[in-house]
């Protein structure tokens, strides 16, 4: 359990706790001031609380999973330092209930909320366990690019969008990537990220037209590797398959890739190579032999695995593991 507040990142967890400690934790974290939203037992409920927060200049993102909590944004004098201050939530697995003004609004899978301490305290029951990612961010971020934002916080709900999904989906593999440290890839990543906020909430026309071509394209683009990861074994993972899976044109896609200099062949052949060579030289798989390592990993031709392998690595797959 990591509670220091001043780090750029931490992580919380109840994994491992007792039931009956899991109390006495949400009590030290609340006190400890590393959450901006409170966390309390919802009663009847067994708790859960796997949290990763992080902190970028003008942004902070977290995601993780929560059950048997209610979240809780304190309002009136308690927010004179940060009643700037906007909270976009969004469900990636699982349901929840907002409360706020008196008005009660339930939460589905892939659908999120926007909120403001300004207008009220308010809380987020999560009496089950859901999968979320969330952003905190002032509201003079978002304030010249939304159309209507008073509007949208009065709404408070945010429905189940491409955009939305985009959002929860970045912010999930930014925090789990840990890679943005410099102070241009942190800018960068708090610009895409505020690009699909703006965009899911509702951006001006111009805004708009700027962010689907910077932050949603980089989102996208973060999506199609991520299942790209996850589905490398598909000797048929062809660009058409991977474009009907996330609603695009296999054009679309050939245009992300070719912003970063690679195409999307080379793309999955290298990740395909990389994952042999994980396998070739892990203890796990001395049994496996050479060429169903290639089948698992989708090369459905052993020679063109033969030849790409040794271009890529310097040696024959045989090679790397004989020295092991």
């Amino acid at each position: 359990m990591a509670t220091t507040v001043d780090r750029p990142a931490f992580r919380f967890s109840t994994n491992g706790l007792p039931e009956v400690e899991r109390g006495r934790a949400l009590r030290e974290l609340n006190d400890g001031g590393a959450l901006p939203l409170r966390l309390e037992p919802l009663q009847g409920n067994t708790v859960h609380v796997e949290l990763l927060q992080r902190s970028f200049p003008g942004l902070g993102v977290i995601s993780g999973v929560l059950g048997g909590i209610r979240q809780i944004g304190m309002g009136g004098s308690a927010v004179q330092a940060s009643d700037d201050d906007l909270f976009l939530g969004v469900n990636l697995q699982g349901g929840s209930v907002v409360h706020q003004r008196g008005r009660e609004i339930i939460m589905r899978d892939r659908e999120g909320f926007i909120l403001s301490r300004a207008v009220g305290g308010f809380a987020v029951d999560r009496p089950f366990q859901v999968r979320f990612a969330g952003l905190r961010v002032p509201r003079s971020g978002f304030a010249q690019l939304v159309h209507n934002l008073d509007d949208a916080v009065h709404r408070m709900s945010l429905r189940d969008t491409d955009s939305l999904r985009l959002l929860g989906a970045y912010v999930s593999a930014i925090l789990s990537d840990q890679a943005a440290t410099t102070p241009e890839l942190q800018r960068l990543v708090v610009t895409q990220i505020l690009d699909l906020a703006v965009v899911a909430i509702g951006a001006t026309r111009d805004v708009a037209l700027i962010a689907r071509g910077r932050g949603v394209a980089a989102a996208r683009l973060c999506a199609i590797k991520s299942y790209i990861e996850e589905n490398l074994d598909d000797c048929n993972l062809g660009i058409t398959v991977v474009a009907a899976h996330h609603r695009v044109t296999p054009r679309y896609i050939h245009r992300l890739f070719e912003d970063e200099g690679v195409t999307y062949s080379e793309f999955v052949r290298d990740r395909r190579l990389a994952c042999a060579y994980r396998m070739l030289t892990s203890l796990s798989h001395t049994e496996q032999s050479i060429s169903g390592i290639a089948y698992a990993v989708g090369f459905n031709d052993l020679s063109y695995f033969n030849r790409t392998f040794r271009c890529r690595y310097g040696a024959k797959p045989s090679d790397i593991r004989h020295n092991l």
